[in-house]
């Protein structure tokens, strides 16, 4: 007949990955949420509240295993990172942090750098409402830039695209912003 070693091994099994699929859904809601809290700090110019968040994210990042457990949440995470830590290096030291600095595979990096673009118009549109308009500009400068390196790649269809898409249109936001800027002179 049936072996039930054999089945008590699989409920083992399966519990044991259910229970590692969650922790990594908890870890990521972690990361996603400490993200949103970094960039909604930095837009309210609070930079240091959002420096104290660093050390926190980078370790719920690394803690991140490689099997995905049959979700993409921990995918989405990293992108959060990789958008928080680029808009409050950017803010900070007007860079853009490398992959190798943030410690990201390619992919989520990249997804991360359009969500910037959208951050950086915000920002720049702050800039605007706070008469600072040259900080507006150079904004547009970095997304025109980023811009510029995506349309390098030979991208395929699929997420990648259609972020890579959207930074074409934050750039056509902060063009309105330029031009507008242009014309109150």
């Amino acid at each position: 007949m049936l072996d039930k070693k054999e089945f008590e091994d699989i409920r083992k099994e399966m519990e044991s990955f259910e229970e590692k699929r969650e922790e990594v859904i908890r870890t990521a809601r972690d990361i996603i949420h400490l993200s949103k809290q970094m960039i909604y700090s930095v837009q309210r110019h609070e930079v240091k509240e959002a420096e104290k968040l660093v050390e926190e994210i980078k370790t719920k990042v690394e803690s991140l295993p490689e099997k995905h457990y049959d979700t993409d949440i921990q995918y989405v995470a990293v992108q959060e990172y990789v958008e928080a830590m680029a808009f409050l290096n950017f803010v900070k030291h007007k860079k853009i942090p490398t992959r190798k600095e943030l410690n990201v595979d390619i992919e989520n990096y990249l997804l991360g750098l359009c969500d910037l673009t959208g951050e950086l118009v915000r920002q720049a549109v702050n800039y605007i409402i706070n008469k600072k308009d040259a900080e507006a500009l150079e904004i547009k400068k970095v997304v025109e830039e980023i811009y510029g390196e995506f349309l390098k790649f030979n991208l395929r269809g699929g997420n990648l695209r259609k972020k890579a898409d959207a930074i074409k249109w934050n750039l056509n936001k902060l063009e309105d912003l330029a031009l507008s800027i242009t014309l109150k002179d």
